[in-house]
């Protein structure tokens, strides 16, 4: 049987390690390795395998049957009824089933494909490798019925080499298994719980809920692409780079680390966006001197916002007899970021986040990564004079990030530590997972220009003796990672009992006068908000971003005078947040995030009607009153910079 978790329904555990259950071939499980984004080159193919899969959920009573009749060693269609199941997409809303909307516990993908057979061929032949975007939440991989890779958590890629299983048969279909748990825990991250109703008279048998303690719907799924790629036998691992600039010179410090050969030579070369060399180097580690350099600007700060240049690296190794040569090219901006005591500054001048929150979610889709979204997305934000949006509560898909980028959207990268309410959540197990995921979030997002700050959690209960340990250490562990970035986490708690407060470079703080504390007085809010910030700077002389704010709003509800969930109200709200800030911005609060950019899903409960109402658009992307109240004033602090307007053109080079 499999290990219980605490509870009666032992397969819901969902770090089972199955040590009997499963076959591991050695060198394959997931390491400290580098995970740069897949890109064609010409060493490197990719090939992306979305598309219909054939699913399962184990409806079983333990949700073990999968494991104890392996069905992980044949066809999934083999082991009982499968259905079709779009890749990227959560599987929640796919179907009509309301079992399988809230459905928590194991379900399985599976997919077959052919490798061209180039891919198989050669001596030393090239690496293939199988990587996933992001699977919600712990996912367990085969090849063939070779398993391959485990991963936990539900919003970071990972991968696997697979050319050890796959280059033996060449010609045959290489079958693609993935068993997924959206089970949370206390020392998951997200954390949760699961609940089971013992009470006979008013339960079924086995009967067990998922509590959690955050604000959004838990989708699951495979929800970002699922991509196959090759590399050299020896190629190009990773790469890291940090700038510095003046006025007239930039500095790009790098370092790439090559795996698969001692005997290797590295070239690079910097070309600017016509193509043009600006600058190169050799070597594992060095220095790019650009002259008059073209610095990456966040979009209305710079009539040119979110300047890319192109590092390309060139590797050549010698493996036995046969001179390999990889190639990768990384975009990179070069900006500088700086925080004082009362300003942000990008490249040496102050910045003011005029920005949203946001979340991955949409119809039917759920958290699948959607392009026509993503696209009419960031239209909306330049459309909004939006300069910034926080990846509240959970890292955001690459393919988001490639246009923070190339846009000059600054990004506050969010880790997915939200709900860590409680003690439990604040003990060793909890906090060795949370340094882990951070090393994979900064792994992952450590090039990117957009990113101007991590932030390691939201509404922690930060108040609790535990987390004054639990954030020195994990803000430290980050501040290592990455020394060229500031670090912050959200908080809800009081000035004065913020534990972990003391050691982020950036107060953030999340607040609702008049929503959640004296619902429907808006004329609190100027005395109460005021005092918050005054409180907050006076303890910690930091500056500090308005992280949330916000009111629900049904879309056509109206009244005058306002009342709450009319769109009368959220304008009224927001009206009153903003005569503060514009008093509060001349001193040192640095930056405004609107909660939230669009209405999105939450579980069922007396106070959602389908969903968070609090978008200023619709969860369909149609603006409410609400939008056009935060345009006016998000294009007027804009014009305060005497910016020109932005030019708007295709980035689809760096996709």
């Amino acid at each position: 049987a499999l290990p219980a978790c605490g509870g009666g329904v032992p397969g819901l555990c969902p770090v089972l390690l199955l040590p009997v259950l499963l076959l591991l071939l050695p060198g394959l499980a997931a390491g400290p390795a580098g995970m740069l984004q897949p890109r064609d080159t010409p060493s490197r193919e990719r090939r992306e395998l979305g598309g219909l899969w054939s699913f399962r959920a184990d409806l079983s009573p333990g949700r073990d049957a999968g494991f104890a009749q392996r069905w992980y060693r044949r066809p999934l269609r083999q082991s009982g009824p499968v259905i079709d199941m779009p890749v990227p997409a959560s599987f929640n809303d796919i179907t009509q089933d309301p079992s399988l909307e809230n459905y928590i516990g194991w379900v399985w993908y599976e997919k077959e494909v052919l490798l061209p057979p180039r891919w198989l061929q050669g001596d030393p032949a090239p690496r293939v490798v199988l990587r996933f975007g992001s699977a919600h939440y712990y996912s367990i991989v085969w090849v063939n019925g070779v398993q391959v890779v485990e991963h936990e958590g539900g919003h970071l890629p990972f991968e696997a080499d697979i050319s050890s299983v796959v280059q033996g048969s060449p010609g045959a279909l290489c079958r693609i298994t993935v068993a997924l748990n959206n089970t949370l825990s206390p020392h998951t991250l997200p954390p949760g719980s699961i609940q089971y109703m013992t009470d006979k008279s008013r339960y079924p048998k086995n009967y067990f809920v998922q509590n959690i303690r955050f604000d959004f719907f838990n989708y699951a799924g495979i929800h970002r692409p699922v991509v196959l790629y090759t590399t050299p036998a020896a190629y190009i691992d990773d790469i890291t780079v940090t700038t510095t600039s003046s006025d007239s010179v930039a500095m790009v410090q790098y370092q790439v680390s090559v795996v698969g050969s001692t005997a290797n030579s590295l070239s690079l070369s910097l070309r600017d966006q016509e193509g043009k060399v600006v600058a190169a180097g050799d070597g594992p580690v060095g220095e790019l001197k650009v002259l008059n350099p073209n610095l990456w600007w966040p979009y209305l700060m710079h009539e040119n916002p979110g300047y890319l240049y192109s590092l390309e690296v060139k590797m050549q190794a010698q493996v036995g007899r046969v001179l390999l040569e990889d190639v990768y090219t990384l975009p990179v901006g070069i900006r500088t970021v700086h925080v004082t005591s009362t300003q942000f500054l990008i490249n040496g001048r102050p910045f003011y986040f005029h920005g949203v929150n946001k979340h991955e979610d949409a119809d039917i889709r759920g958290k699948g990564l959607d392009w026509p979204l993503i696209v009419k997305d960031f239209n909306l934000l330049r459309w909004l004079g939006a300069n910034s949006f926080r990846t509240s509560h959970y890292p955001y898909a690459e393919e988001i990030m490639d246009l923070c980028d190339a846009y000059g959207i600054v990004v506050i990268d969010e880790s997915p530590g939200v709900g860590i309410k409680l003690p439990e959540s604040f003990g060793n197990k909890s906090l060795q997972h949370h340094l882990a995921v951070m090393e994979e979030l900064v792994r992952r997002d450590k090039n990117r220009p957009s990113v101007v700050m991590w932030s390691v959690a939201n509404e922690p209960a930060s108040e609790l003796p535990p987390a004054a340990h639990y954030f020195k250490t994990l803000i430290a562990h980050t501040k290592a990672l990455d020394p060229s970035r500031p670090v912050t986490f959200v908080t809800d708690a009081n000035y004065a009992l913020d534990h972990g407060a003391p050691y982020v470079d950036v107060i953030c703080v999340n607040s609702y006068f008049s929503w959640y504390h004296d619902p429907g007085h808006l004329e609190v809010i100027p005395l109460q908000l005021t005092a918050q910030f005054e409180n907050w700077y006076k303890t910690y002389q930091k500056p500090i971003i308005q992280s949330e704010y916000g009111a629900d709003s049904v879309p056509g509800l109206h009244s005058d005078p306002p009342m709450m969930f009319s769109e009368e109200y959220q304008q009224a709200m927001l009206r009153e947040y903003h005569s503060v800030f514009d008093k509060k911005r001349k001193e040192y609060v640095i930056g405004e995030l609107i909660w939230n950019f669009a209405d999105f899903m939450t579980n069922q409960g007396t106070t959602r009607v389908l969903g968070n109402k609090k978008g200023i658009f619709t969860r369909q992307r149609q603006p409410k009153a609400a939008a056009f109240v935060l345009r006016d004033r998000y294009w007027k602090i804009a014009n305060e910079s005497s910016c020109l307007p932005p030019v708007i053109t295709s980035h689809s080079l760096f996709l």
